[in-house]
């Protein structure tokens, strides 16, 4: 069996390897060896004793994170497809009394801790056609900083997303 080290992609078997894992760290105590978790695709943090992890298998982790990206997808294509019906549409009387409809969104500020996470919000705000600014900003600074953005950007929407 091989060693799990820092870097690894696993799951716990106490939890029928529902989540998988990056080996962010690893501790040693006196008793056994913890390891330090981040979801591979999941938004979650947790700790394991190294003996409940199994690496997993790279076609696993690919087929996993296609479902993933296929998941995401078929949801902005359902949220495009409600975007076209009329309730989501404001009718707008021009000057010649011809109806028009004009979709109303409004500019999103999105704060987020982790840069893998920032990235993937800004991929999905972008493929939605959503007006996003996505900023990369570690949490112990998001109260310094978030009135001065919010000056600075003036947005409709304030997604502040933690860990």
């Amino acid at each position: 069996m091989k060693k799990i080290k820092k870097g690894d992609i696993v799951a716990r078997k106490s939890h029928g390897k529902d989540i998988i894992f990056v080996v962010k760290n690893i501790l040693y105590t006196n008793k056994e060896e913890i390891a330090i978790l981040k979801g591979l695709v999941d938004r979650i943090e947790a700790d394991s004793v190294i003996k409940d992890l199994e690496i997993v298998d790279k076609k696993i982790i690919n087929k996993k994170i296609e479902t993933l990206h296929d998941k995401m997808n078929n949801r902005i294509t359902q949220i495009k497809e409600k975007n076209r019906s009329a309730e989501y549409r404001i009718g707008i009387l021009s000057p010649n009394n011809s109806n028009k409809e004009k979709i109303i969104t409004g500019k999103i500020l999105h704060l987020d801790g982790d840069k893998k996470y920032t990235q993937k919000s800004y991929y999905y705000y972008k493929k939605l056609g959503l007006k996003a600014v996505v900023k990369n900003i570690a949490e112990y600074r998001q109260p310094r900083v978030v009135y001065s953005l919010l000056q600075k950007y003036n947005p409709d929407i304030l997604v502040i997303t933690r860990t």
